[in-house]
Order: structure tokens, then sequence, then C-alpha cells
């Protein structure tokens, strides 16, 4: 089973390699208060200053690959409470085949994930998906995906119907919405509020909340519109209808996108160390980062334990954990950027992954996986069927089915709080009942990923403008991660490098000011 550590609290090992992890004379016992410089200061450009980037997930990985500059930038050392670097992206054998235990593919559709991978030398590995169909589980019976929607909001009603996810009751409501009066979007709001409004709640119930719980284990009633559906947001600004705006995103989509999702063929966990290895940043794990501190050459940051604390000194700190470890290391220097991020919401989730050999299906799995509607009343949200979606999985052994069940969601806390055993029981059951599997899987894994995803709710998107604009007014600090722009990989890679481009000039005019 693996768990995830957690940066910034008191719970990760103490970091007695602090010393050499950010070289020499940037670390020193608290007690030590003296004024002289961490770095060369009278040296040209920027190659004697330091970074450091506290959290070596993807995004603060990215914010150091990004700082290096090919080697030639700043000297970067990466700091992360947890026993191994990567966060949600990590790789274990089940059944003898590597499967990602978190994120097991990205948006292939937005450039900047793909981009890092052929920056790091994984390029090559980029691998699409077999089958991207899935279906919904509603009822008790799957259905496929209705053809044609965004992000669960229809745009073609015949294909609606015919998918069977929604009653023949639902479809009429949602059809409605060709001749409401229009109500264009004024303001943010929930997302269950407007689809609701506009096209009835079966298509809430039964294709929003799925989809959206997917990615953010969360609840359609709490998430922003804007934050979450933004190309929906825009178009509905401009079209009369919720339909017309699902209509316009299908019709300016390019005919020769392509997959929308992509992976690496030895799994996204592979990323995070290759990252690493490329950025040439010293990565350090198991330094519990406890506070940060303004000072007269830049930043100080206290590790270690209260009892033996140490402190590193740098010219610029990225803070790439979530943002309730951020709000804790922003509470001293910038406290109303602390207040607002500690408003942001976690959910916590729980992946159990099934290895079963193929005749205990009855019939082979065809789709990619499939969603479970909170209506459902079912303990597992999503199931993904990772040797049908990824046939490179399957190379090992073709007579293994590997299946991945999500199960929580935001406000379920008390199903993941079951043992392993319990929570493999669950998933089993769901085989047996959706798929009609029969015997025992041949292997297991049960990954927690407490408090995990971010809440992108109601006004997420001026929240995260005020912490930017507070954070602005500190030279030398950036943030970056999940928390600010969206979920995926691709997302937190943009968040790494806007974080790295914003101390990069700090450097510079730092540079500039003593040349």
């Amino acid at each position: 089973m693996a768990r995830r550590g957690s940066v910034g609290t008191d719970a990760a090992r103490p970091a007695r390699g602090v010393r050499a992890a950010a070289g020499a004379g940037t670390a020193r016992r608290c007690g030590d208060r003296g004024d002289r410089p961490v770095t060369s200061l009278g040296m040209d450009g920027i190659s004697g200053r330091h970074v450091v980037v506290v959290g070596a997930g993807i995004a603060g990985l990215a914010a150091a690959l990004h700082l290096r500059r090919g080697g030639t930038g700043p000297r970067v050392t990466v700091l992360d409470g947890a026993s191994r670097i990567g966060g949600k992206l990590h790789i274990t054998e089940v059944a003898g085949v590597p499967v990602d235990e978190g994120a097991e593919s990205m948006l292939a559709r937005r450039p900047e994930g793909k981009e890092l991978a052929r920056l790091v030398g994984l390029g090559d590995e980029l691998a699409d998906p077999g089958t991207t169909q899935a279906s919904v589980l509603s009822r008790g019976s799957l259905h496929p995906m209705p053809a044609g929607q965004v992000m669960g909001v229809p745009s073609d009603l015949l294909a609606l119907a015919r998918s069977g996810v929604i009653s023949p009751a639902g479809v009429a409501r949602a059809a409605l919405d060709q001749v409401l009066p229009a109500s264009p979007i004024t303001t943010d709001v929930s997302v269950a509020a407007y689809v609701r409004a506009r096209l009835g709640g079966e298509i809430v119930d039964r294709l929003i909340e799925p989809l959206l719980g997917g990615v953010y284990a969360g609840r359609s009633d709490q998430l922003s519109l804007e934050a979450t559906m933004p190309r929906v947001a825009a178009a509905a600004r401009t079209e009369r209808s919720l339909l017309g705006a699902a209509r316009a995103i299908v019709a300016d989509a390019p005919a020769d996108a392509g997959p929308v999702f992509t992976t690496v063929r030895s799994g996204l966990g592979a990323l995070p160390p290759a990252v690493a290895k490329a950025s040439g940043a010293d990565v350090r794990t198991g330094v519990t980062v406890r506070d940060l501190v303004r000072t007269l050459e830049g930043w100080r940051l206290v590790t270690g334990p209260t009892r033996d604390e140490e402190v590193v000194d740098a010219d610029a700190v990225v803070l790439a954990v979530p943002a309730r470890p951020a709000s804790r290391l922003l509470s001293r220097e910038v406290p109303k950027a602390a207040a607002e991020l500690a408003r942001i919401e976690y959910a916590s989730v729980a992946i159990v992954t099934l290895a079963y050999p193929r005749t205990a299906f009855p019939e082979a799995p065809s789709g990619s996986g499939y969603l479970v509607p909170p209506v459902e009343g079912r303990p597992v949200k999503a199931a993904t069927f990772s040797t049908v979606k990824w046939p490179h999985l399957a190379e090992a052994d073709r007579n293994l089915v590997v299946v991945r069940c999500s199960i929580g969601r935001l406000g379920e806390e008390q199903v993941l709080q079951r043992d392993d055993a319990e929570l493999v029981a669950l998933a089993m059951n769901e085989m047996t009942e959706v798929m009609g599997v029969r015997g025992l899987p041949l292997d297991t894994r049960v990954t927690r990923w407490g408090g995990s995803l971010p809440q992108y709710d109601v006004g997420h998107l001026d929240r995260v403008a005020r912490v930017r604009a507070e954070i602005a007014r500190h030279p030398g600090l950036a943030v970056c991660g999940a928390a600010y722009d969206g979920l995926g990989i691709p997302a937190c890679v943009a968040t790494g490098r806007t974080a790295a481009l914003r101390v990069l000039e700090h450097l510079e005019g730092l540079a500039a000011a003593s040349a």
C-alpha cells in the first residue's frame, strides 16, 4: 500500500542532510543569525544565486528544470518532506506489471506535459490510448458516454437519447434549454446551479457529477463553473442556450486533433525522476520545511525537528506544495495570501487496483472503463480497464486484465476509513455486480491519497488572483501546483514554468543592480 507524504508538516522525518543539500554556507543552526551573504552577490549573471523549491511533485520539479536553464541558471535545491519525489506520480507492480498508483494519463491536447516528457528524454515513450470509449453506469446498467458531450454538457440531443444514460423525460427537459429565455453568466456560479437551470437535474446527476467527480472528486453544487468548465462558461456568454454553447465548442474542435489523452509507456511515475535528473538540481527528500522568513538578503527556510532546527538561506523561493502547507509557510510574511489558501478544501480518494485473469470476465472489457454517478449509491465512483485503455500494459501478459477502481469523493471520507481488505472487497464486489467477474484477483493494491485533490469552488479564480497579487508584493517568492490553474499534469507543469520565470526575472534584477 502506498501513502503520500506531506510537505510543510511535522510528520516527515527530520532533515539531517540539509547542510549538504543546500551547499556550503547555506545551512546553519537557527541560533546563528549572522548577516553574512549566502551567495556571491558581486558575480555577473545569476549562476551564483541560490533558489529553494519546496515540494518535489511535478510542478516543483518542472520549476527546478526551468530555473536551471540547461545548467546555466542559479543553483537550485529542492526540498520535500516525503520519502520519495513525485507526489501523486508513482509506479509499483501489480501481478508483475508496472502500474501507476496516481494519475495514469495526461491531456494530450495541451502541450506542456508532452513537451516536458520530450525535454527530459521520454518523448519516444509517449503512448496513445487503445480506446477512450467510456461508459456511464446509470440505473444499474452500463451505457455509452453520449457522443458530442463537453464535460457532461450535451451538444446532440439525439446522441443523448440513444446513449440511454438519461431517461426520455430527462432528454425532453434538456431540450427545453433551446426555448428558455437566455440566462447570461454575469458572475461565477456553481456548475450544478447553472446546468440544472438550463438542462435539468438528470443531466447534472448522471453526466456532470460523474465527470467532475472523476477529475476533482468533488460536488457540482460547490464547484465553480468558471474554474472547472471554462470553455463552457465562455461559450455560454455568447450563445443563447447551453446546448448551443456545447455545439459551438464541438464545432470549433479541429478534426485531426488526435487522442485527448496520452501517457508514458513505463508509467507517468517515470516522469518525476527524469525531470529531477535533467534539472541538475540538488533534490532532497525527508526534509520538512516548517517556516519561511524574509531576510535582508532574501529568504530563510527553517527545517528539521523543533529541538534541532536548521536553516537554509536562499535568494528566492518557490512554494510547490498543496494550499494548506503553503498557507502555513506564508502565514508569517504573506498573511493575506495564507488566509486565502487556507480556504481551499481538499478531497481524499483511494485507488484499488485489481489484476484478474482474463477468464474471470464473461466477456473481455472493450472500453476504457466507466463512471458511476453518486445517485447510484455505490462506493466505487469509477473503474478503468488499464490493460484495455493502454495496450502496452497487456504486452507482458495477454491473459491479464488490470482494473483500477476509484473510491471516495468530497464528503464521503468515512468510506476511506475502512481498512485495505474492506476496500479491496468493495472493488471486487463492483466487478462482480457490474462486469460479472468470477473468482478472485491474482493480485491487489490499495493506494490512499489523503487530502490530495483541491476543490475549485465558486470564486476560485478570484481567490487565486488575490493570492498571486499578494505574492507579487514579495520579490523572490513564487507559488505553483495543482491548487491554482488546473489539476492535470500539463497545468501543473505550466504553473511551475511560470513560477520559474518570475524568480529568474527577480534574480536578473538583482544581478543588474549589483553589476
